[in-house]
């Protein structure tokens, strides 16, 4: 007798163009919200959980432990999207695909399968980072204290970007021993204050306010090391998910340019034509908006092609990833310098296309520039276009991570 053998097939890995089909319409019912929740400052509990239920969180998790496999690049093309739909969230989820991420380039992290299985059943990670102490650069206030086999996490976090929408929160502390470790611990642990109070004039609903950790308890298995001597693709990864956003506002600009001129009845009595939509001089404003995009987003796919590179190489183990990390962070903070500027010109230009009523508060338009020039405000553009100078005449060091404190 002959007794056969089934297997379960493997899933394959989705194509962008089908990812980008899946989504859309959690996309578009993001996006019809958009002004709405803006104009009154609705926080966007909401949209996070339809895109967790959706499966968009889990987007770069590997097939066979829950995701869809999605190659870094296919993450920022997605982001762009959802950018244009809502600019808030790409940058609230920084941390959430910025931990997957983490997980995926090194196999070592205690419980990674654990991490894994909660991604997939739609948690979502936030993060708890950058303090406003008086601690110097490089230090941090944020603290273990030893409690019998764990640690108790002391401080405080000024910016905890998506942690107000989140299971869990990724923060950086001290050891006793003055070692930096990333911590992760559940947002409704004990302990655990989350406050919105984000008071920038952009990206208003990121939900980039402050948390307090008062004697969390922490378990060895929640610790992972910081950093450490072997350079990823992770700072260039954190970089173009701002740089999405970015892109994503580009889009929504050129798409709102084309509404408002289409939909415009009144016109100048020194216009070049009848009506805006046939003014020359304002159609011309819009093509520049539209391309200005168009190069916007092109550019980030551009870095994003060398995270990839970057990524695989790491992953394999292949003998030149230490260079091919280092192209992929190099791209991406050359990038970074005309994303802003495109970006920031575009959103100006959109009030060209119309007068007063442009500038109407129940459009939000004004939201654009906004939140370009608060997403452009991280990691300043003068500061990169140094290092990349000193990288290329001297040869000096790429920075990587940033560390801010009192001098």
């Amino acid at each position: 007798m002959t007794t056969t053998t089934t297997t379960t097939p493997v899933r394959a890995r989705p194509t962008l163009s089908e990812l980008l089909e899946r989504f859309a319409p959690v996309l578009d019912r993001i996006a019809a919200g958009a002004v709405e929740r803006e104009r009154t400052r609705t926080l966007p509990h909401e949209p996070v959980r339809w895109l967790a239920d959706s499966g968009f969180t889990t987007v770069t998790l590997p097939v066979e432990a829950g995701g869809s496999g999605a190659a870094p690049s296919d993450l920022f093309a997605l982001l762009v999207r959802l950018g244009e739909a809502d600019s808030n969230l790409p940058q609230l989820l920084r941390a959430h695909f910025s931990f997957v991420e983490e997980l995926l380039l090194d196999p070592s992290v205690v419980r990674r399968a654990h991490w894994f299985d909660r991604i997939a059943a739609g948690d979502v990670f936030g993060n708890a980072s950058h303090e406003r102490s008086s601690a110097a650069v490089g230090r941090l206030s944020t603290h273990l204290v030893p409690n019998g086999d764990g640690w108790r996490l002391h401080g405080e976090k000024h910016y905890s970007t998506g942690t107000l929408f989140a299971d869990w929160t990724t923060v950086t502390a001290e050891t006793p021993d003055g070692h930096v470790v990333g911590v992760t611990v559940p947002v409704d642990a004990s302990g655990v204050h989350v406050r919105d109070d984000w008071n920038a004039f952009g990206q208003r609903l990121t939900g980039s306010g402050t948390t307090r950790f008062d004697g969390v308890p922490v378990e060895l298995w929640q610790l992972r090391a910081e950093r450490d001597d072997r350079r990823t693709p992770l700072p260039a990864f954190l970089q173009t998910v701002l740089l999405a956003s970015l892109a994503g506002v580009g889009r929504a600009t050129a798409r709102d340019a084309v509404a408002f001129v289409r939909g415009r009845t009144r016109h100048y009595q020194h216009g070049a034509g009848p009506t805006a939509a046939t003014d020359p001089l304002v159609q011309g404003v819009v093509g520049r908006i539209a391309s200005d995009a168009v190069a916007a987003e092109a550019l980030v796919l551009h870095a994003a092609r060398a995270i990839d590179e970057a990524h695989e190489a790491l992953v394999d183990g292949t003998a030149d990833a230490a260079e091919r990390v280092a192209a992929a962070e190099l791209r991406t903070i050359q990038v970074q310098q005309n994303v802003v500027e495109l970006v920031l010109r575009a959103t100006t230009a959109l009030f060209e296309v119309g007068g007063a009523s442009a500038t109407d508060r129940d459009r939000a338009l004004d939201r654009h520039w906004r939140n370009a020039r608060t997403l452009s405000s991280h990691n300043p553009l003068v500061f990169q276009q140094r290092i990349i100078g000193d990288h290329l005449v001297n040869g000096a060091e790429l920075q990587y991570f940033w560390a801010t404190g009192e001098a």
